[in-house]
């Protein structure tokens, strides 16, 4: 016989905080040697990675808006406008070869890259090997400690980086007094003056970022040897400066800056102070002539750190950080493992052996890194976060928007962490800026776009330089439409109307005015389609059998534009305006192109049931409409959720890391929470720094980093999404308790989670059921709940709702013709009830 829950009104129970007792930490028993093993830690503007070392430690050090080159040109390409005529000639000719090639012809520059600012080099002089070595991250304080036992005497290294002091503060100690001896410098890739002495404990190294650096897979060298990939034009619009000062405070022996570094005689402590601060002054202004004044920044930071005691600084880092971090809490049991060092775990799980305390930890990890590298007043998190050590990085680290930057922030409302969505939110508002011009110049259309690419400068145009790259990735014209549902889910989940109206609306109409203008009507079909049309790095066989890159309304394209249209015009409901538009809106939905089911059962990617190039390629995009999106659903539209598993197991499993966690998503969404926790183990594969082939198959590095490989943050992110989406969902009508619970996580709880409508959910389960739930209600409003069992309400006014009685979704419409739920054995439960703001709500089975 099922359980029964019981619902009433009661205070929060403390059997949700459970989770506080487990060691939340990331730990190792050496160094780091490759920078892949040293650990993470930031503030959003500031990064560090810290090694570890015991001879000469390196703490590799970035800043996040120090970028290579200046404000994007609003017409780089002003022959591409053109082209489009002869591109759509082509397409319904069925010439899809010729459109593949026309395409290059309009394409622009490439963006520029995130550079990397330098390292903090520590040479304590020490020969002898230590003892009692003992490195870790603590996921709770955001503090990195190196312990190490040397000559009998023990040292401590413990690094964070404060927001509210925006410093990063290291402070060295050992335990005799006077044994700490050795410099303390700088060194930069980047151009720069050298260290300078400032101060009698102060150094500075002062710089300036490349006008232009070219990305990694592009080396134009090699065909023309005079072309440089890495500038350093004269040009006072291109090429920012930057400045980092060292300062350092000690309690006893002596500290003197020289031109070398800091030199340290005799100390028992040391706190050292390092700050930085760039020229950039916004992304239409030139970062030389009209930059801020990087020396006044960086030295108004490092006065105002270094007049406040190393306890005051962490007590306020603490109280800082943990707001944020303590927010939500996750436990999947056994934490017996907890003992071992973290690679040594890593090693163990890719054996086959269960931890789920280490799948814990990483979905605790994916909060720490986007609290560390995303906050609001600096740009977002990019292709590594905040992190990276290269001139030239793995896709110039850019703001990649064909899933890239997306799935950065997929979780960012439901794992509670909203305030770190509002900085891709404020990029989005800057490439709104140069995607009107965009629009304008490149397809002579309303409204703003963005492609692929976009850097600090917001750049929205199609890159390749001007057609080396392949249209596939290089012509996007739709990441826009995909942007804008982060716009729209930042008010779903905060009920914020003064966002909606002021914000989240304008950027969608704007890119609701592009889609309107980009969608064709098919003279074969009549449907509004998208002319022409990528699906996100793929190739297709065309009836030929021709390998083509460029088709007409590719599943992906259809999706994203049904998807900004249905989510605009619940934005034109809620406030109450544009009743004309809104009906225009709901009729050119209803002439878009649909999707198609082929042959062998599978969704359609392609304008016809093509064949792939790659049968397995990484990128699944014509299933956006699953997940992030909500246009399919295994209750809403079955037959094309069936046909989207098909389509992943044909895809399967495989692929690089971020396409392992999309993947978690997508199974999560389709309910199978076996097959996603399947993606997740594959995903926490030990990889070893040497494995840095774009080709091969993804994983995790030592210090739990995502391997692409090479290092991309999106792989923890989206898995920090799809363990979210495995245990709550409500992207739908109601909030789904446990919809995809794997059956290893026999027993856990969750507590703090967000969904849609303003509501925090807690959820303890055991032998794979809900036994107890929390709801605090903070806008108030109706709550549906979705669960496996029955549900019984006391203490608050309620009503069982029939499934196949509820009103048909209204994201859906002439998608499928089964519109109703079928409720049978295991099916599920839906129960309606009123809330109060600021109430909290008990679920407890009996």
């Amino acid at each position: 016989m099922k359980k029964k829950v019981l619902l009433s009104t009661m205070v929060a129970l403390t059997s949700f905080t459970s989770s506080f007792g487990q060691q939340n930490k990331l730990w190792y028993k050496q160094p780091a040697n490759v920078w892949t093993e040293a650990l993470p830690i930031g503030n959003g503007r500031l990064g560090a990675m810290v090694f570890g070392k015991t001879d000469k430690e390196i703490i590799h050090l970035n800043e996040m808006t120090l970028w290579s080159g200046g404000p994007a040109k609003e017409n780089p390409n002003p022959k591409a406008k053109a082209v489009l005529p002869l591109v759509r000639k082509a397409l319904f000719a069925n010439d899809f070869v010729e459109a593949t090639r026309l395409m290059h012809q309009m394409q622009g520059p490439y963006t520029e890259s995130y550079a990397p600012l330098g390292d903090l080099v520590i040479d304590y002089g020490f020969k002898e090997k230590p003892t009692d070595y003992h490195r870790s991250l603590s996921l709770d304080n955001a503090i990195a400690t190196t312990n190490f036992t040397i000559k009998g005497i023990k040292y401590s290294q413990e690094v964070f980086v404060s927001a509210p002091a925006q410093v990063i503060v290291l402070r060295i100690k050992a335990d005799k007094v006077g044994a700490i001896n050795g410099t303390i410098s700088l060194q930069s890739l980047l151009k720069n003056e050298g260290v300078k002495s400032l101060a009698p404990n102060e150094i500075e190294l002062h710089g300036r970022a490349p006008s232009h650096a070219m990305p990694s897979y592009d080396d134009p060298s090699i065909t023309d040897p005079k072309e440089d990939t890495i500038r350093y034009d004269n040009d006072n619009c291109r090429g920012m400066r930057f400045d980092c000062r060292v300062k350092a405070h000690n309690t006893d022996g002596q500290v003197k800056a020289t031109n070398a570094g800091l030199k340290i005689n005799n100390a028992s402590e040391v706190v050292v102070f390092i700050s930085a601060a760039t020229s950039f002054n916004g992304f239409d202004k030139c970062p030389d002539k009209e930059g801020k004044d990087e020396k006044a920044l960086c030295n108004g930071y490092l006065v105002k750190a270094y007049n406040q005691s190393y306890q005051n600084l962490k007590d306020s880092h603490l109280k800082d950080f943990q707001y944020y971090f303590n927010r939500v809490r996750l436990s999947l049991g056994n934490e017996s493992k907890d003992k071992l060092p973290t690679d040594e775990r890593l090693k163990l799980y890719a054996k086959g052996e269960p931890d789920a305390a280490l799948e814990a930890l990483y979905y605790k990890f994916g909060r720490y890194l986007l609290i560390s590298c995303s906050r609001p007043g600096s740009p977002p998190a990019n292709l590594q976060g905040i992190w990276n050590p290269i001139l030239r990085p793995p896709w110039s680290s850019n703001f990649t928007a064909n899933i890239n930057v997306e799935m950065n922030y997929w979780a960012a409302e439901a794992a509670n962490l909203s305030e770190m969505h509002l900085p891709l939110i404020n990029l989005i508002k800057d490439v709104a800026i140069t995607g009107q011009k965009t629009a304008a110049n490149y397809y002579g259309a309303n409204g703003w776009c963005s492609h692929h690419n976009i850097d600090i400068w917001a750049s929205s145009n199609p890159v390749g330089s001007y057609g080396l790259g392949d249209p596939k990735w290089a012509n996007f014209p739709l990441s826009g439409a995909w942007l804008c549902q982060h716009v729209w889910n930042h008010y779903r989940f905060t009920g914020d109307k003064q966002y909606l109206q002021n914000t989240a609306y304008p950027l969608m109409k704007g890119a609701v005015d592009f889609c309107n203008s980009w969608l064709v009507t098919d003279p074969n079909t009549g449907y509004l389609v998208t002319a022409p049309a990528t699906s996100a790095e793929n190739d297709f066989y065309t009836d030929q059998h021709q390998k083509a890159q460029v088709s007409i309304a590719t599943t992906m394209d259809m999706s994203l534009i049904y998807d900004l249209f249905t989510n605009t015009i619940q934005a034109l409901d809620i406030l109450g305006i544009n009743a004309d538009f809104k009906d225009s809106l709901i009729l050119k939905r209803s002439k878009l192109y649909p999707m198609q089911v082929g042959k062998k059962g599978n969704l359609q990617e392609w304008f016809k049931d093509w064949e792939d190039v790659d049968p397995h390629h990484r990128h699944t995009s014509h299933l956006v409409g699953l997940h992030p999106g909500r246009q399919l659903s295994p209750l809403y539209t079955p037959s094309f959720a069936k046909a989207a598993s098909v389509t992943l197991n044909t895809r399967g499993d495989e692929g690089t890391g971020w396409s392992k966690a999309w993947k978690i998503n997508f199974w999560a969404r389709l309910y199978d929470g076996n097959r996603a926790h399947k993606l997740l183990q594959e995903l926490l594969h030990f990889t070893e720094q040497a494995d840095t082939k774009y080709d091969a198959g993804g994983g995790t590095y030592a210090n739990l980093f995502c391997a692409h490989p090479p290092f991309q943050i999106d792989g923890n992110f989206g898995a920090l999404s799809g363990i979210t989406e495995m245990l709550l969902q409500s992207h739908l009508t109601d909030i789904h308790l446990l919809p995809a619970l794997p059956s290893e996580w026999k027993e856990g709880s969750i507590s703090g989670l967000k969904a849609s409508g303003g509501f925090e959910v807690s959820i303890k389960w055991k032998d794979g059921q809900l036994t107890e739930a929390k709801i605090i209600s903070n806008l108030g409003g109706n709550c549906r709940l979705r669960t496996t069992l029955p549900i019984e309400v006391q203490g608050a006014k309620y009503k069982i709702v029939d499934a196949n009685m509820a009103n048909p979704n209204p994201f859906y419409e002439k998608v499928d013709s089964n519109q109703k739920e079928v409720i049978g054995e295991n099916k599920y439960v839906l129960t309606d009830f009123e809330t109060e703001k600021g109430k909290t709500y008990i679920i407890k089975a009996k």
